[in-house]
């Protein structure tokens, strides 16, 4: 009864944060281009944001459930499934694309960078206030670029409706009550079964929280927006990143699993790195996708291993 009761709980309740998110993004984006902002900073920063609640909401959540190591597992899982596979199934979808934007005048700098300071910062198995408050910094100073190199001057204004901040407040709040029942399920499922929290949030929750940016992205690229698809993996990361772990760390004292610098953290910076190399070029192809998938695979393999 008490299996059946917490995985019913962490599915409706994941549910209940996938939905409430896309209520928030949706409000955010018709916000956004109310203020005249153009189509790749409304991905890389409201989309990326709101694609990113499920991710703050739920480690925020575990930290005062005492469960803080889920945030790292948290961030480091969604980055790698945002760039292996919401990345992957988009090249795939669409057999390939072409930017229109170069990330690499300012955002694959700060992704990278973000990756890179990430790792230093809990090489030594602890992520202080200290850094948290650094990070918070990183995230500043790249939305201040951001909105500053975007004039918005030729984006065509729509007129956000008073719905639209009446589901920003609703979402919200929906996305905080689903994130504490969600790490609530993942608490409760893994004393039953015996599983280290960090492995559920790093595969089943990463997954899960990611299927915002799946669902954003591959619409995007259906409709053409293909940059607005790359913006919203890219923005997204450097939001979990900074912003997450940064936030995170206001309401305690964060755990760092020693085997996360083993497998998945050092995973994380190659597939960041892989992005940019693939991206250097502004095309992503059929067979770059497959690829990304392909690491996606292993990335699970190597994740659900200590299962076994």
């Amino acid at each position: 009864m008490d299996l059946a009761y917490f995985s019913v709980m962490f599915v409706i309740a994941l549910i209940v944060l996938l939905k409430a998110s896309d209520w928030f993004i949706d409000s955010a984006e018709e916000i956004g281009l109310s203020l005249g902002i153009s189509p790749f900073i409304i991905g890389v920063t409201i989309i990326a944001f709101g694609t990113s609640l499920p991710e703050l909401a739920t480690s925020v959540a575990s930290v005062f459930a005492g469960n803080s190591e889920i945030v790292i597992a948290n961030v480091v899982g969604s980055n790698i499934t945002n760039i292996a596979l919401v990345l992957g199934l988009v090249a795939i979808y669409v057999k390939g694309f072409e930017m229109e934007y170069n990330i690499w005048h300012i955002d694959m700098p700060f992704l990278w960078g973000s990756a890179f300071l990430l790792y230093f910062a809990v090489s030594d198995l602890e992520f202080s206030l200290a850094e948290g408050i650094l990070f918070i910094l990183g995230i500043i100073i790249f939305l201040s670029y951001s909105f500053k190199s975007d004039s918005g001057d030729d984006q065509e204004k729509v007129k956000a409706s008073p719905k639209s901040y009446v589901m920003l407040i609703i979402g919200g709040i929906l996305v905080w009550l689903g994130a504490n029942f969600t790490i609530e399920g993942i608490t409760g499922l893994s004393e039953l079964a015996g599983i280290d929290p960090a492995i559920i949030a790093v595969t089943a929750v990463a997954l899960g929280t990611s299927l915002p940016e799946v669902i954003v992205s591959i619409n995007a690229a259906r409709k053409g927006k293909t940059s607005m698809a790359v913006g919203n993996v890219l923005g997204s990361n450097i939001f979990n990143t900074y912003v997450v772990m940064g936030v995170s760390s206001f309401f305690g004292e964060l755990k760092i699993p020693g085997s996360f610098l083993e497998i998945q953290l050092p995973m994380m910076i190659a597939m960041t790195i892989l992005f940019g190399v693939i991206s250097n070029n502004k095309k992503f192809t059929n067979w770059e996708g497959m690829l990304l998938l392909l690491f996606y695979g292993f990335f699970l393999i190597e994740s659900l291993k200590s299962l076994f």
